[in-house]
């Protein structure tokens, strides 16, 4: 099958593109002009195009191909560009940085599918056609979440993930680092959270239909380094890393490494081997809320992300109905019972991160009152985000129903084992909800954006995190960046984006070798 031309294949598809007569052709001979503030999008631009091109493309005052700064450009806001190619040369135009980031990945796409590619590739015509584009994003927020709690992945592969997101134009990758099944953070203060919490005695995998694990260890955590290094390299790529360590609960990790964090100091408890929703959860005294601060100041020292997600779903009460601390915690805070301290604990990490500077991040799984400091993850259903705005918070969609990538792709038998449940499958994810919960401009800006999610309970390995996530990703891509086109252009243009995705060595058409891994019981996460 013919592909279309790069030009018709871009995704996500900028807000304005015409197409003009000519090429203008990138060789040993083109050099950058690149103008005070636009350094990093040209290293950016040599980075990518250098394994596939062997381009150097060096610096020259009168270089054919120029990357500009400009703070004038009001109208393309933080994120916009433009781009102008003629036969003579092309110019990269943005207010700030970020734009420039952005219009680097569609000159990426604009050059045959091949320019993406890991390894020198042959015989090929380095040629950009000519085209005049104004791209600004709709939505401030275009996320993808990955749980390395549940399995860990090392940072090479993160950096991988990271120029996956980037290259469709994603801003926050959200890292998932701790669970009742491992906890992945380094802490200087509590290195037990990692020597214990970070390793447990069997792999949630085990044969496909079995309800038993296979018994073999895993484990896993960062270094301070090693994140802070991945923070370089998301940033240098105009991607923000948005760092989650949850609680109240999700906790059993931690509880592992800390008894004397939960309601039964006395009680010995092991990193969890199953998946669900775990009963365990923090106790409420005031040794507890302060390790948590601790935590919270180590994870903000390490990710200067405005934003800290803290968790805050699927947090079981029984263990406080039953706990005398917990109730008598709730009589001394004045709330109504037990029940109510779950917001009650929230508030308490929320406000300081406030007080830092910072943002708080929460998932929303029903209409709890929360800070109106927090900004909302709504996953249970979309309502709660558009009930939350209109409360005055800022929301991100990620309803399972449209977000989730461990949900199977298809119906075929040859997908993979996946989260039991509905279907997520490419024509659902591009349909996701955007839509404000009314005309009120004030409340239509509390809707930031939408995130992808994949929870990784039935996922080991990179093949198979790739194979679940390209190309529901493509379609959530386009829909947050602008997604008006509708979906018969973009299936148009993603059979030629999924060139790219070979050039890449993403599995996104034939599932990799089935991970057999037992099903799931229990909560949607």
């Amino acid at each position: 099958m013919e592909l279309p031309r790069p030009e018709l294949a871009l995704v996500p598809r900028p807000r304005r593109i015409s197409t003009r007569s000519g090429r203008f052709r990138l060789d040993a001979t083109t050099r950058l002009r690149v103008t005070p503030g636009a350094e990093a999008a040209a290293k950016l631009l040599r980075t990518l195009l250098a394994p596939a091109t062997g381009l150097r493309l060096e610096a020259a005052a009168d270089g054919a191909f120029v990357l500009a700064l400009d703070p004038a450009l009001t109208g393309l806001g933080d994120e916009g560009y433009g781009l102008t190619v003629s036969p003579k040369g092309a110019l990269l135009r943005a207010a700030h940085p970020a734009g420039l980031l952005r219009g680097v990945q569609t000159v990426r796409q604009l050059l045959p599918y091949d320019a993406l590619s890991e390894r020198p590739v042959r015989g090929v015509a380095w040629d950009l056609p000519a085209v005049e584009i104004t791209d600004v994003p709709r939505h401030a927020w275009r996320g993808s979440m990955l749980d390395v709690a549940r399995h860990f992945q090392p940072v090479p592969y993160l950096r991988r993930y990271v120029d996956l997101m980037a290259l469709h134009k994603l801003n926050v990758f959200h890292l998932h680092l701790t669970d009742d099944q491992g906890w992945r953070m380094p802490v200087a203060a509590y290195p037990r959270l990692t020597e214990v919490g970070g390793r447990r005695s069997e792999s949630m995998a085990g044969p496909a239909g079995s309800d038993r694990f296979d018994g073999v260890p895993h484990g896993g955590s960062y270094t301070r380094a090693e994140l802070r290094e991945l923070v370089a390299y998301a940033a240098e790529r105009g991607v923000t890393v948005l760092p989650e360590t949850g609680v109240p609960g999700h906790v059993r990790a931690a509880l592992a490494a800390h008894p004397e964090l939960g309601t039964d100091p006395a009680r010995r408890l092991d990193v969890w081997t199953h998946w669900g929703v775990c009963e365990n959860v923090l106790g409420t005294d005031d040794h507890v809320l302060d390790f948590f601060r601790t935590v919270l100041d180590e994870v903000m020292d390490v990710f200067p992300s405005p934003y800290v997600h803290i968790g805050g779903d699927e947090c079981p009460t029984t263990e406080w109905e039953r706990s005398p601390a917990a109730r008598a915690r709730a009589a001394r805070e004045g709330l109504p019972g037990p029940r109510a301290l779950h917001p009650w604990f929230i508030a308490r990490m929320a406000g300081h991160l406030v007080r830092a500077g910072r943002r708080p991040v929460v998932w929303a799984e029903n209409d709890v009152p929360l800070p109106l400091e927090c900004t909302v993850m709504s996953w249970r259903d979309p309502g709660h985000a558009r009930a939350a705005a209109e409360r005055g918070h800022d929301v991100v969609h990620a309803d399972h129903r449209t977000t989730y990538f461990d949900y199977a792709r298809g119906h075929g038998t040859e997908e993979p084992p996946g989260q039991p449940g509905t279907v997520v499958d490419l024509r659902t994810v591009y349909d996701v909800d955007l839509a404000p919960p009314t005309p009120d401009p004030r409340v239509a800006s509390r809707v930031l954006g939408a995130q992808g999610q994949l929870w990784t309970e039935f996922v080991q390995t990179p093949e198979h995190i790739e194979y679940l996530t390209y190309p529901r990703l493509c379609a959530l891509a386009e829909r947050v960046w602008d997604g008006t086109s509708g979906w018969r252009d973009f299936t148009a243009r993603l059979t030629g984006h999924r060139a790219r995705l070979d050039a890449l060595n993403v599995p996104h058409a034939a599932p990799p070798p089935t991970v057999s891994v037992p099903p799931r019981v229990g909560g949607v996460r």
